[in-house]
């Protein structure tokens, strides 16, 4: 008897999940693009609903448009024929899922949205079934085969159903211009909440900048840096603008005679800086891969704000 090779198995199980997810790409036609649209113009909301795993994967849908701007929700189709369809609204648009179509628990939920002219999105891998013909938009899934043809239980199948409704999920945050300031609002918790915040957000305001002119003398420059503990000091122009930053590294590179110079002789020219509206993730990747801790928040060249890298860590960022 052969040894198990569970290697194997999960190379093969993926491989025919990869080539239905290459079919189902191939495939996206009008139908994807007049469901994208249906979705677009709901005045209300979108419906998820689908039965067992389908059901997971339709909650999964619904989660994943509301996080990213859809008013969306699921209702489970045995709930909603006893008393559930009441959730439902004439300017709603219905998202249902079976690979069948013949999901005998979604029958109330497909006679009710043909009742009351609700539009119905089907996502099935049979057009002739039921809930494929009783669809206004139909989204035909491969017909392809399960991970395991002796059980048959459902994986390439909700592999399909998770990833078009992941496309058209994309696809309608793209058509309504939906952007990273918009997700923000609906994730403001944990490492993704903190990434998607904003330099404004975080950084020290004006009254705490370590400022100094650029005619002034290297002990008060130093006294400045010192008392605000930024390891950091900016030197600004007669205009106000931002000239140059001090750090601990000029202060090395002109310790011959450093407390005889003014700051505009040590300071380095055209620093770095980050606008208060950029995500605290940009300020993090900046502060990497220039391997600095602090950067000076500007606007229209005037410094507004300051940033260290110890902000981003008590705000969760790193």
């Amino acid at each position: 008897m052969s040894a198990f090779d569970a290697v194997a198995v999960g190379r093969r199980v993926l491989s025919i999940q990869a080539d239905a997810l290459r079919s189902m790409s191939e495939s996206l036609g009008k139908s994807f693009t007049r469901a994208v649209e249906v979705l677009f113009d709901a005045k209300g909301r979108v419906v998820c609903t689908g039965m067992g795993k389908s059901g997971h994967v339709a909650r999964k849908i619904a989660a994943t448009l509301a996080s990213t701007g859809a008013q969306a929700m699921f209702v489970h189709p045995a709930e909603a024929s006893h008393g559930d369809l009441g959730m439902i609204g004439s300017d709603d648009v219905i998202l249902a899922l079976s690979k069948s179509g013949e999901a005998r628990e979604l029958s109330d939920t497909l006679a009710y949205a043909k009742r009351f002219s609700i539009p119905l999105i089907a996502m099935t891998a049979f057009a002739d079934s039921q809930l494929g013909r009783a669809a206004d938009v139909l989204l035909l899934l491969p017909d392809a085969p399960e991970g395991t043809a002796e059980v048959n239980a459902p994986t390439t199948s909700t592999t399909l159903q998770i990833a078009l409704g992941d496309a058209i999920a994309v696809a309608l945050l793209e058509r309504r211009g939906f952007t990273a300031s918009d997700f923000r609002v609906f994730h403001p918790g944990g490492k993704l909440g903190a990434m998607l915040r904003t330099v404004g957000d975080l950084m020290h305001g004006e009254d705490e900048l370590p400022l100094i002119g650029v005619d002034a003398a290297m002990p008060d420059a130093l006294l400045v840096m010192s008392e605000k503990r930024f390891g950091a000091v900016g030197v600004v122009d007669g205009a106000g603008r931002l000239a140059g930053l001090i750090t601990d590294g000029d202060l090395r590179r002109h310790m011959d005679g450093l407390l005889q110079h003014t700051a505009g002789q040590v300071m380095t020219r055209a620093p770095l800086t980050i606008a208060p509206s950029a995500l605290a993730a940009e300020a993090l990747k900046i502060m990497n891969e220039k391997r600095i801790t602090v950067l000076f928040v500007v606007d229209a060249n005037r410094p507004v704000g300051v940033l260290h890298v110890h902000d981003l860590l008590r705000a969760g960022v790193i």
